[in-house]
């Protein structure tokens, strides 16, 4: 094909082509109509043209005998005779059908009947109808004596087909003519095709389902789906369902007016709700035209659940607050989604009513789903909103899922000494064989503690002259706290150690700088003790710097535990949203980190240790 630089518009192509569908009367576009159109719409383009085929001769195979041949051949040109919308060749067409007359089926298993419906030729409809062709005939399931059956029509009715391509007219005239306003569906049996109905509500027709409902049409009825081993609901998509998730609001009020009409005395939703559980439902058989199905509010809870999930998974969320507003409880993947659809369309009044609704959802509905889904999207919003009633319901969602047990407590580490001196050679220059010099201040000690007490001391001492007593000058720990680390390990432990306040975050830096373990958790555990919402986050700060692993995740406990106080504080503000200041220590190179990124993943932990590992029978 030679290249042009302007080609045909799109729709352009579309036109030209339909028209030669039409030519032919074919309800489907072919790959030879795409190139009978490049013909007029590309000059010089040597497209081959229209080859004849075995089916524009009506001949179905050349298989069949001379008086098979010459009986498909009269049978196709009765149909084409009745296709083409000329009333006046019915009675002459029909002669032509077969043995089966009126309500002969082509290869695809249709009727002149359904043809007509599909085609919405009313005058051909009520024709049909006067000479006998059966309203209520049915597209067969099997592909034995009509081996071209579209599987999205079976078990298709007249009415099926009419109210398939919207035409309202001829479905006035088959309702009138007594065609069953379910289709195919018989009293009490499974169904396996969508209704009338449900096609004009997956359509969002209105007309039709106005119509359809009149005449005794049920909302409730749902499709089976069968896999020729076994049959099970197909996700209960009954009408309320497809109206949702095709996202036709006014459809699924009128539904739903409708069925407030019909229920009478069933149970009212609050009724059922009051109940909690959901047993089975009682059913009865659908009542000839106009009677409707009675059954009790369970049932109808049931379908508006399913149109509740249906609606938040296509994002039509209109639909699922109107059915929320009914008092149909929340699922967490209900919920989820309907967040995640407000917040991507900038809905705020409704990201805040959402929020609000959380607390209605029980604790058992606190899945993987909350984990891996949930999580994500709520600090996620928590970050891109600066709105402080959105920021506060998220602190009191947060709070109510970390639950209301203890923060993990931290617990000492029994680490015992390899070397111990008396308590009386502390800072005692006889004997000493090492000196530290500490804001100018000698302080004395013994290599033989020193040199098993921790990694870096052993670093320090190694590579020093020989003389008889080293100097080593330290920096960046005052002279108090040194005191105290060097307490520590010439007493053994932590018992004898009297810690202010004041230098306790100053003595957790020293033991981080001389990897002392035990001293470091121990003031850890001083500082889990001591924390309160004024100085939580200037503490977290500092745990950070310090790698301080431990103790930064009993302060995420605590801020998740109490972020309903702590949303107010403006330091508590910056540290969420601002970015550390060049000069803090949080702005080193690998300790600056995400907050929102860690809380959300020390609540994942907890929620995972509580709500799913209930199993257990303990909390962690």
């Amino acid at each position: 094909m030679l290249p042009f630089l302007v080609l045909p518009p799109l729709m352009e192509w579309i036109r030209v082509a339909v028209a030669h569908t039409e030519h032919r009367r074919s309800f489907s576009v072919d790959s030879d109509d795409v190139r009978q159109a490049a013909r007029l719409l590309l000059p010089g383009v040597d497209c081959e043209p229209r080859q004849i085929k075995a089916e524009d001769c009506f001949c179905a195979t050349r298989k069949l005998d001379a008086a098979s041949t010459e009986a498909k051949f009269l049978q196709d040109l009765g149909f084409r005779m009745l296709n083409c919308g000329r009333t006046d060749l019915v009675k002459q067409a029909v002669n032509l059908l077969g043995p089966d007359g009126i309500n002969s089926m082509s290869e695809q298993g249709m009727t002149p009947l359904m043809y007509a419906c599909v085609r919405g030729d009313e005058a051909m409809v009520q024709m049909l109808l006067d000479a006998g062709a059966d309203i209520n005939s049915e597209v067969p399931s099997t592909v034995n004596k009509h081996p071209s059956v579209y599987p999205e029509t079976r078990q298709g009715t007249p009415l099926t087909f009419a109210v398939l391509h919207g035409h309202v007219p001829v479905v006035q005239l088959l309702l009138d003519n007594r065609a069953n306003v379910e289709g195919a569906l018989q009293d009490g049996a499974e169904n396996y095709t969508e209704t009338p109905l449900q096609l004009a509500a997956a359509a969002g027709n209105f007309e039709l389902v106005s119509l359809l409902l009149e005449r005794g049409a049920d909302p409730m009825i749902g499709t089976m789906c069968r896999n020729g081993i076994s049959s099970a609901p197909l996700g209960d998509m009954n009408s309320y369902s497809l109206a949702a998730a095709h996202g036709h609001r006014n459809v699924f009020r009128k539904l739903l007016a409708q069925s407030e009409k019909e229920k009478g005395d069933v149970l009212s939703l609050e009724e059922i709700l009051a109940e909690g559980s959901e047993p089975g439902e009682k059913r009865l058989a659908p009542q000839a035209n106009g009677g409707g199905t009675l059954r009790t509010g369970k049932a109808r809870l049931r379908a508006l659940r399913e149109a509740m999930y249906h609606s938040a998974e296509h994002g039509h969320v209109d639909i699922t607050i109107d059915i929320r507003s009914l008092g149909v409880p929340w699922t967490l993947h209900t919920w989820l989604e309907s967040l995640r659809t407000c917040f991507i369309q900038h809905r705020r009044p409704l990201i805040q009513g959402l929020l609000k609704d959380f607390c209605c959802i029980q604790e058992d509905e606190y899945t993987e789903e909350l984990i891996t889904h949930g999580l994500p999207l709520m600090f996620q919003i928590l970050r891109a909103s600066k709105n402080e009633v959105i920021s506060q319901q998220l602190s009191v969602i947060f709070t109510q899922c970390y639950g209301p047990f203890p923060i993990p407590k931290l617990t000492e580490i029994k680490k015992k000494q390899t070397s111990r001196l008396d308590p009386h050679f502390l800072n005692n220059k006889d004997m000493s064989d090492v000196t530290f010099l500490v804001e100018g201040k000698p302080f004395y000690a013994h290599k033989v503690l020193l040199f098993t007490a921790s990694p870096r001391f052993k670093s320090l001492l190694q590579n020093r002259p020989a003389a008889e007593n080293t100097c080593i000058e330290i920096s960046h720990v005052k002279y108090n706290i040194f005191h105290l680390v060097m307490q520590y390990l010439y007493c053994g432990g932590t018992e004898s150690l009297h810690i202010r306040n004041t230098e306790v975050m100053e003595l957790l830096s020293a033991a981080k700088f001389f990897q002392l373990e035990a001293l470091q958790r121990h003031c850890e555990i001083i500082c889990s003790k001591n924390i309160t919402t004024e100085t939580c986050v200037d503490l977290y700060k500092h745990a950070k710097f310090l790698g301080a692993s431990e103790l930064t995740a009993f302060i995420e406990g605590y801020f998740l535990k109490n972020m309903v106080l702590l949303i107010e504080l403006d330091s508590f503000k910056q540290l969420l949203y601002e970015p550390p200041a060049p000069e803090s220590p949080a702005s080193s190179p690998g300790i600056c980190s995400d907050i929102l990124l860690d809380l959300e993943k020390t609540l994942a932990i907890r929620i995972r240790s509580i709500h799913l590992s209930t199993s257990k029978g303990s909390v962690v």
